[in-house]
Parts: C-alpha cells; sequence; structure tokens
C-alpha cells in the first residue's frame, strides 16, 4: 500500500475539527477527492457506520463502500473499497487555541484496471491534494489558518 501524509495546523478545537470530519456534508466540501455521499447509516460518520459514495477518479465514475473503523476525540479511522482500496486516518491533537491535523491516506490497487486508478490517486495526492484538503478544512473552521504555521508539504511513500 502506498500511503501520503500532510499536516495542518488549523482553528479550532480538536472537538470542533472532529465534527468537521464526520459530518458529511462538510465532508464533501474540503475532502481530496470529490465525492458524493449515495447512502449513509445515520447522519454522520461514527465507528462502525457504513456509506456508500460516488464520485470521479481518473476520468471514471466509480463507488465505494466506505466502512468506519474509529471515530474517537482525537481521530477518525476509515476504509473506502471499490476499484482500490483508500485506508484513511486522521489524528488531531490540540495546539494551543488550534489544533494540529495529520491526514495518512492509503492506497492500493487490484488488478490492471486497480493499479492504473491507484497510481492516478497517489499522483493527485501527492500533486497537493491533500494538503490543499487540509486548507479547505482550515478554512471551513475559521477565516485563516493559524499564522505561526502552513499547511506542511504532502509526502507520499511507496
Amino acid at each position: 500500500m502506498h500511503c501520503c501524509h500532510s499536516n495542518a495546523t488549523v482553528p479550532g478545537s480538536p472537538d470542533d475539527v472532529l465534527e468537521l470530519l464526520t459530518e458529511p456534508d462538510a465532508i464533501a466540501r474540503w475532502a481530496p477527492i470529490p465525492f458524493e455521499v449515495v447512502s449513509l447509516e445515520g447522519t454522520r460518520l461514527e465507528s462502525g457506520s457504513h456509506a456508500r459514495v460516488t464520485g470521479r477518479l481518473a476520468g471514471r465514475s466509480l463507488e465505494f463502500d466506505v466502512d468506519v473503523l474509529r471515530v474517537s476525540e482525537d481521530r477518525l479511522d476509515l476504509i473506502a473499497e471499490g476499484p482500490i482500496s483508500i485506508d484513511v486516518s486522521y489524528v488531531v491533537r490540540p495546539a494551543g487555541s488550534s489544533s494540529e491535523v495529520r491526514a495518512s491516506i492509503g492506497v492500493e490497487g487490484r488488478g490492471l484496471l486497480g493499479r492504473v486508478l491507484a497510481k492516478a490517486t497517489e499522483a493527485l495526492l501527492a500533486g497537493g491534494a491533500l494538503r490543499m484538503s487540509l486548507e479547505r478544512l482550515a478554512h471551513e473552521l475559521g477565516p485563516a489558518l493559524t499564522p505561526a504555521r502552513e499547511p506542511a508539504p504532502s509526502a507520499c511513500l511507496a
């Protein structure tokens, strides 16, 4: 599995951040890969909840089953399974009056199409989509990023 990571300091408490990380309409506004929720058990992401989403990757319309592995006071872990597997983790820590967010996304493709889509997704994330999603998350939380620190560049590891 190939992983991409990015960090940012964002306005608000960890509770504020987790609220946006688990609210489907908000997620659609800041997520690194655009999608629409087709179905969701409940009104927000919770440990054990399941969702079906649709989105576009590499010019293809794709559907994914999303299983929320854990939502706690400091993290969100989920996995989206479709033509590729996307393993997502957000860890949130207090940082004064702001919060430090570490995003990690692992991508794995099976079969020829899956490997091609995984490579395209990795390129999108490494090219700044993950970093930009954290910037949009910060914008959702407040008027500007905490001046002391801009989001760190995304890093992808093989």
